[in-house]
């Protein structure tokens, strides 16, 4: 079983930092992949940026060169961060994480609402 918690939501100032931390536990060393989704009002929850296990990153189109997604695996924490927030950046921001087999692990999200 893995554990995620995420920290770091909350009202942001739009063109201000947002940034999101996930910590998992558990058993960490089955996991391959870490990413953080988000869910917008009335859209379907969706990918915003993914980072593996080996450092390789990728990210949704819409938020490719404003986000970034880094590891740090002495403290087993996934961070997501930009300094350039904006209003379409609002949502319920979940944690991911996918192990081996097959299994597939879930936070329980932050809100996160980006408005001045």
């Amino acid at each position: 079983q893995v554990q995620l918690v995420e920290s770091g939501g909350g009202l942001v100032q739009p063109g201000g930092l947002l940034r999101l931390s996930c910590l998992a536990s558990g058993n960490i060393n089955s996991i391959y992949d870490m990413g953080w989704y988000r869910l917008a009002p009335g859209n379907q929850r969706e990918l915003v940026a993914g980072i593996s296990s080996a450092g390789n990153t990728r990210y949704a189109d819409s938020v490719r060169r404003r986000f970034t997604i880094s590891r740090d695996s002495v403290k087993n924490t996934v961070i997501l961060q930009t300094y350039r927030a904006e209003s379409e950046d609002t949502g319920v921001y979940f944690c991911n994480a996918k192990a081996l087999g097959g299994l597939d692990y879930w936070g329980e999200g932050t809100r996160v609402t980006v408005a001045s």
